[in-house]
């Protein structure tokens, strides 16, 4: 006669199956990834299952030189194992609340921002030259370093248009009674020669986080178009550029989502022929700039050498402006 198992067996075993089942995957534990396979895709950076997840069928079949089939069937089970799907409303206000925001420099700035430049999305401030969009990217760059809570914050800066100078963030970092070196040194600086070269620094930035461990908190392009301005000339070109761009950009609001960093790019902008009435200007990059910004900024400057920031779009703040000035030591309240 077959003996019944205990109550206490009973529980055990579901105990052991639990932890079992709650054990953490990883890409080797995905059917039909052998060693060879695996090692394609974590040295392209897809060494997660929240990175294989989120992949494309495109990008794993180029990679790792798989099937369709065999790339969507990887996809689906990275997907299920990370339990990806609806959440209540609840659960996102608890990941809200772990936003930081990082301080401009002016109250004013900072309050048509909601308290500050937020982290976990993309902020695009675009304007003519002359209208401070590079100031605020260095005052951003040496205040996240103030970050309440944070060890060491790693601000990166992508520079195309060679506009970084390492002399202003000492004197801005001296305003704030910061150690002017330490500052510096906590600013990672790459110069982007081309639009290539652009996106595959914006690629990087999550292989510095995991294999240096950067505790990175801001992300800065500046500028994000220049270099797919000038190598996509013509409307026959428009198409390759604006996915390009749509690319690069979904690559920055991933790295700003999934580590809680502010990805701050500065656009160009171009006068519109057509406009009879009104300011002509506007950015470059179309409608694909403006759908991956969660916050859109118009810089100008404004009477007796101060500078208004407009917010234009944002997904909970409504229409605002501010003024500031640029002074010796950085962003500054009129």
């Amino acid at each position: 006669m077959k003996k019944e198992p205990k109550q206490e067996e009973l529980e055990v075993s579901l105990d052991i199956k639990t932890k079992k089942d709650n054990v953490e995957k990883t890409i080797y534990d995905i059917p039909g990834v052998g060693a060879a396979t695996a090692e394609k895709l974590m040295t392209s950076g897809f060494d997660t299952m929240m990175a294989v997840a989120v992949a494309t069928p495109g990008e794993l079949i180029e990679i790792a030189g798989v099937t369709d089939g065999a790339a969507r069937k990887m996809i689906l089970f990275a997907r299920e194992s990370m339990e990806m799907g609806f959440e209540s409303g609840i659960d996102v206000l608890a990941k809200r609340a772990k936003i930081l925001r990082l301080n401009s420099g002016s109250k004013e700035l900072n309050n048509i921002m909601g308290g500050g430049f937020e982290t976990g999305c993309i902020i695009e401030c675009f304007g003519q030259y002359g209208s401070s969009k590079t100031q605020i990217a260095h005052q951003l760059a040496v205040n996240v370093q103030m970050l309440e809570g944070e060890k060491d914050p790693i601000a990166v800066f992508i520079d195309t248009e060679n506009t970084f100078r390492p002399d202003r963030i000492q004197q801005m970092a001296k305003a704030a009674g910061l150690d002017p070196m330490k500052t510096l040194k906590n600013i990672k600086v790459a110069r982007a020669f081309n639009s290539d070269h652009q996106m595959l620094l914006a690629e990087k930035v999550e292989d510095m986080i995991k294999k240096e461990g950067w505790n990175v908190k801001l992300i800065i392009v500046d500028s994000l178009t220049a270099h797919f301005r000038a190598e996509f000339v013509g409307r026959g070109t428009l198409a390759d550029r604006q996915q390009k761009l749509n690319k690069h950009m979904h690559v920055l609001s991933k790295v700003g989502s999934l580590y809680n960093a502010c990805v701050y790019v500065t656009n160009q902008v171009m006068a519109k022929p057509d406009t009879f009435f009104g300011d002509p200007t506007e950015a470059i990059g179309g409608h694909i700039v403006g759908h991956n910004s969660a916050f859109r900024i118009y810089l100008r400057k404004g009477k007796k050498g101060s500078r208004v920031a407009k917010l234009i779009d944002s997904p909970n703040l409504p229409e605002s402006e501010a003024a500031f000035q640029i002074t010796e030591d950085g962003v500054k309240d009129l």
